[in-house]
């Protein structure tokens, strides 16, 4: 059975190139420790092979603390490992990703534009992210950012979960949660962080509590 995501929640975007202070393993252990609810394996550089080794070994890291996993585009290994995937607009059409996966696998949709949030509203996506919501280095091949007002705009146009990524600190959760996110996702705050346990337990202790 597909594992719900909670109403809020710190989302792990990895980035081995910041990890300068441990392993990519060892920060996603400490993140899911800390408290992250959700981990996406991210590395547009890494070959087919070295690429399926690393996630394979995610999954049952992460398996162990009941976080699920999401592979980011490469369809092809999360249908081999059984675990879920996000895609962006240049990416493999929902549609074929779902055909693909089937109706449990956690899927999560990337947009830019009004126009591709009220197109993803229609489908059955697990997620929306917002991509960026603020500024952010981490990010640079986007579009526009969605900005405050932006978020609570979309908010009033779906009911599906909403990630917000770009530029997410501990002291602007409460504003964003308030504005109708649910999902944060972060990237160089955990993964280049010294002490990648204490900055996901911030950010963790950060969310707004839910009854």
């Amino acid at each position: 059975m597909k594992k719900r995501l909670p109403d809020k929640f710190i989302y792990l975007v990895t980035d081995e190139t910041l990890c300068q202070h441990h392993t990519l393993l060892e920060v996603v252990a400490m993140a899911a420790e800390a408290g992250v609810k959700l981990v996406q394996y991210r590395d547009k550089y890494a070959d087919s092979v070295r690429f399926r080794e690393t996630a394979t070994q995610l999954k049952t890291l992460l398996a162990r603390y009941e976080v699920p996993l999401v592979i980011n585009d490469r369809v092809e290994v999360a249908q081999a490992l059984g675990v879920g995937v996000h895609v962006g607009q240049g990416d493999m059409p929902y549609e074929l990703v779902r055909e693909k996966l089937g109706k449990e696998a956690l899927i999560g949709l990337s947009v830019e534009t009004m126009e591709q949030l009220r197109a993803a509203s229609l489908t059955e996506v697990d997620y929306i992210a917002l991509s960026p919501i603020y500024p952010t280095p981490t990010k640079t091949d986007t579009g526009q950012p969605w900005g405050e007002d932006g978020l609570h705009w979309a908010r009033q146009q779906t009911d599906k979960p909403l990630v917000v990524i770009g530029g997410i600190k501990a002291t602007n959760l409460a504003q964003l949660a308030n504005l109708g996110a649910n999902g944060f996702a972060v990237v160089s705050a955990i993964c280049a962080s010294a002490d990648p346990f204490e900055a996901a337990r911030v950010l963790v202790d950060g969310l707004p509590k839910t009854s």
